[in-house]
């Protein structure tokens, strides 16, 4: 079913509103990850105001669709995203990474409302995702589980045994998602250990293969639509992103991937970003 264009508008105006709390977040904790949390924000939009399905009144719903942020990093738009959509109150954004506050810098199951598993060690989320859809095969429920994979943390080995465990099994409540930004830590993944053909290898492990414009909400939608439909095989949707999307000094830069803004850096980036509005609001300023 296609999105209609005034559901389009409303998920972009909360993408919008997500990467702007983002960016106050990050600058009022002076400590975050901007580059790689701007790049999911699509994506995470997508699967928590679309496709996932989830009960804010109730998070620990039984049969809710669970999430594993594979690159725990980007916890800071799943954080907004979960305040938006009314599982914890914004006001806890306020508080990123401060001592005693539930949103610290990867997200933990215990403490906030949401998350489904606890993240930050790179290269664990597909093989916790493969063990969830295997439970729910097992126990006979109908959920889906979604795991966001950094393109980076595809140089851990773990991810590739678990690719194979879940096509032996035909995990086809299994979705993963490559957030493919192209840039690590230390620079371009190319340069550091080169991935590509990426779409090759995951088709060499039997998996059913969609590529999409990670920053086309409508697109992502289309794709993760498909992947839930398909019934023989687990499928990994891989999203073409830009690290530090819609900040021009942040963009394709692994300078940003961990690093806070100065307020000049803060207050330029607003700008680019639209400037403060009635949802974005200035709390987090």
């Amino acid at each position: 079913m296609e999105v209609s264009k005034n559901k389009l508008h409303d998920l972009e105006r909360i993408a919008s509103t997500i990467r702007k709390k983002v960016l106050k977040m990050v600058y009022q904790a002076q400590s975050g990850h901007l580059g790689g949390s701007f790049s999911v924000i699509e994506i995470v939009t997508a699967l928590y105001f679309s496709e996932m399905r989830i009960d804010p009144e109730n998070p620990s719903w039984t049969d809710r669709d669970r999430f594993v942020p594979s690159k725990g990093h980007c916890a800071p738009a799943i954080y907004a995203a979960l305040a938006l959509r009314g599982v914890f109150a914004p006001e806890a954004l306020d508080n990123l990474r401060q001592t005693g506050c539930i949103l610290q810098g990867h997200p933990c199951m215990k403490t906030v409302p949401g998350i489904d598993i606890s993240t930050g060690s790179l290269g664990h989320g597909l093989s916790v995702g493969l063990g969830m859809a295997l439970g729910a095969r097992l126990k006979k429920q109908d959920f889906h589980v979604y795991v966001l994979l950094g393109d980076g943390e595809l140089d851990e080995g773990q991810n590739w045994e678990a690719a194979m465990a879940a096509s032996k099994y035909k995990l086809s409540n299994l979705t993963a998602i490559v957030d493919r930004n192209r840039v690590q830590l230390d620079g371009f993944t190319e340069d550091i250990m080169p991935l590509e053909p990426l779409l090759d290898k995951w088709k060499a492990f039997n998996w059913k293969c969609l590529t999409v414009d990670g920053h086309d909400l409508g697109a992502v939608i289309e794709a993760l639509r498909r992947a839930r439909a398909e019934k023989e095989a687990p499928v990994v949707v891989i999203a073409n992103t830009t690290k530090g999307k819609g900040v021009s000094f942040m963009e394709n830069s692994h300078l940003w991937h961990g690093k806070p803004p100065t307020r000049e850096e803060f207050e330029k980036a607003l700008t680019e970003l639209g400037g403060n509005d009635e949802n974005g609001g200035d709390r987090h300023a």
